[in-house]
């Protein structure tokens, strides 16, 4: 894996770049839309490719390793083959479910034994399995095993967590040194700095992370219901230590307001599944604002849902036909919300690398903020 900078805003930190998998070259700042279980909801392989023109997606490997199963994917030959996608696929290592399965796992040293959500049987992770795992799933990119601490969170357990995260990344980074790709292509290890709001912490994980000398890196722990200028606090702290040289993935986040204030902070990599969960709800985000296309001002209104973004789904209907169809809960209705918001979502980072490659992009984020949070 090879990444390339090609410009840098003069009144941030935005920067634009390539990165390079053996499955395609990914422009940055990128989104990538989240398919957990081999599948991004409402959308096809082939819309996501010609419509949306996703370089990248996310998979999960604690959803994958209990459906369909390693046994499975391995016989497909991986998750490219099985599920008919060529681009580009990063894994998260199963860490967010640790945090978000609370209730139903337990934590230690070696590692996690965890209830499974679908039938209740247990399993473990350690770092070792969860490198092994996203060996078998054949990820281009695949995530570090670490602990995603909840918000708030007292300091004591934040800092144990991290040592965790630290100590779970030693081992994966042993465990890739010592074992190949199943499939033939290279796969990149990205760590993850964790350390919750804790801005001593943040410092310490951050330089932790660097040390290591992995393709990419990785913030984690944020996004979890702390306020916003907390993670942007925590995000711009981290960025200035991450090296320069290597793409910075935000987990988890977020809104395009997120987005475009984290671009400037110098993130490169988002993913969130805000826009096609919201979508099947009737959220719509837009080149001029939020729209809840449930409201009855949308009744009457024929004119395309966001005709500056260009996409086939956001140009070709109406508001009013995906509200009547929304309203109506014709699967139809989740399917054009979801790929108008994605095409939203990937519409907007490449006019925010537009931006940033005509030097431009501070003032032009000023003022986008302002327009994508604002609701119409």
């Amino acid at each position: 894996m090879k990444f390339e900078l090609f410009a840098k805003d003069p009144q941030s930190k935005a920067r634009a770049g390539v990165l390079s998998t053996d499955h395609g070259e990914i422009p940055t700042p990128i989104f990538m839309p989240v398919g957990t279980a081999a599948s991004v909801k409402a959308v096809h392989q082939r819309e996501l490719e010609q419509d949306i023109d996703a370089k990248i997606i996310l998979g999960n490997t604690y959803h994958l390793y209990l459906r369909p199963g390693l046994d499975l994917l391995t016989k497909a030959g991986g998750l490219h083959q099985f599920m008919g996608w060529n681009r580009p696929i990063l894994t998260d290592s199963g860490g967010y479910q640790v945090y978000s399965l609370s209730d139903n796992r337990k934590i230690k040293a070696e590692g996690v034994t965890f209830k499974s959500h679908i039938d209740g049987s247990k399993h473990f992770f350690s770092p070792e399995s969860v490198i092994d795992i996203q060996r078998t799933i054949g990820a281009d990119i695949i995530m570090a095993f670490d602990e995603c601490t909840p918000y708030p969170c007292e300091y004591a357990y934040a800092r144990k967590s991290m040592k965790i995260t630290h100590d779970w990344l030693v081992r994966c980074v042993d465990r890739m040194n010592g074992t190949k790709s199943a499939y033939g292509y290279e796969q990149a290890l990205f760590p993850i700095v964790q350390g919750s709001t804790f801005p001593d912490l943040r410092k310490e994980s951050a330089e932790f992370i660097a040390a290591q000398d992995q393709p990419g890196n990785a913030i984690g722990g944020l996004s979890v219901g702390e306020p916003a200028e907390d993670m942007y606090a925590m995000t711009d702290l981290v960025c200035s230590i991450l090296p320069d040289n290597k793409p910075r993935y935000l987990m988890g986040v977020g809104t395009p307001e997120n987005i475009l204030e984290s671009i400037a902070l110098g993130i490169d990599m988002f993913d969130c599944v805000m826009p096609t969960r919201n979508a099947r709800n009737g959220m719509l985000f837009t080149s001029q604002g939020i729209i809840n296309i449930r409201n009855e001002k949308w009744k009457d209104d024929l004119g395309p849902i966001d005709p500056a973004l260009g996409g086939y789904a956001s140009t070709f209907y109406s508001r009013a036909y995906l509200r009547h169809l929304i309203i109506s809960k014709e699967i139809l209705g989740a399917q054009i919300a979801t790929l108008h918001n994605l095409t939203f979502y990937l519409w907007l980072v490449r006019e925010a690398r537009k931006k940033i490659e005509e030097g431009t992009f501070a003032h032009w984020k000023n003022q986008m903020v302002k327009i994508v949070s604002a609701r119409l």
